[in-house]
């Protein structure tokens, strides 16, 4: 029987997106989950807790191909760890994780955590395949959304970004999991380099609001990270296919109807 390919944040977004396309591909799937669950549709379910280290051996074992997507506000690092050194105990031959763009250069927390988890997998010594995707479309329309409730929304101009859809990120990291193990391979971003107000602008169009915008700029180490386009894909970046315009369409609801003009 083929040994199962273990998916951790199998239930997630990302997650939900790349099971079904491991398993169409003919491979038995083992998705790793907070809480035990019965199996379905051809994918078992076991529970673990990687943060604790709990129960990850007997989650790991048989798994030559693990795909690691959980993640959280902290302890990415310590969990990436503690699944590396299950991965390496089980005798995995292929370590398969998913980073984010600007990992090295944009001086966030969560975004540290993440390059130590990059550096975890990278010396697990597990064969590994890392991918660096940009920011989500579901995440950016968090952050729009957000935004848009605000009574006047602030821009800052200088912020850029390339949102990526979750199907492309899937549809990659399938084919990634399913090679040969490939180290840092290139980045994954959109298919246009949108600037926050662009952004914006679309998410009001489709959800039919209006709302003024104030530009400011983004202060501290931070901002200056971001406008100087450190958290951009790198160069040599593959690039997905469906825009923010597509994601907006099929998500933000179609029937709401456009808000009144102000008097």
């Amino acid at each position: 029987m083929t040994a199962p390919i273990l998916v951790t944040g199998g239930t997630g977004t990302l997650g939900s997106l790349l099971v079904p396309r491991l398993r169409d591909a003919g491979h038995p799937v083992r998705v790793l989950t907070r809480h035990a669950r019965p199996a379905a549709d051809g994918v078992e379910y076991v529970a673990c807790d990687l943060l604790q280290g709990d129960g990850i051996d007997e989650a790991v074992a048989g798994a030559e191909i693990i795909v690691h997507l959980a993640g959280g506000p902290k302890g990415d690092d310590v969990a990436t760890g503690n699944l590396a050194g299950a991965a390496k105990r089980a005798g995995a031959r292929h370590l398969v994780y998913v980073s984010v763009t600007g990992v090295e250069d944009v001086p966030v927390a969560w975004l540290r955590t993440k390059l130590a988890s990059e550096r975890a997998v990278a010396g697990s010594g597990v064969p590994w395949t890392t991918l660096r995707p940009a920011q989500f479309h579901s995440l950016v329309l968090g952050i729009v959304e957000k935004m848009a409730k605000m009574p006047v929304v602030p821009a800052p101009g200088a912020l850029r970004f390339q949102p990526v859809d979750e199907r492309d990120v899937a549809a990659r990291l399938a084919e990634l999991a399913l090679g040969e193990p490939s180290g840092l391979v290139p980045d994954l971003a959109g298919p246009a380099d949108l600037t926050l107000p662009e952004l914006l602008t679309g998410y009001l169009a489709a959800a039919g609001k209006r709302r003024p915008r104030l530009p400011v700029p983004m202060p501290g180490k931070i901002g200056r990270a971001y406008r100087s386009g450190l958290n951009l894909a790198r160069e040599g970046a593959l690039r997905g296919t469906r825009t923010w315009e597509d994601y907006l369409a099929e998500h933000v609801a179609a029937d709401r109807r456009p808000e009144p003009a102000s008097r």
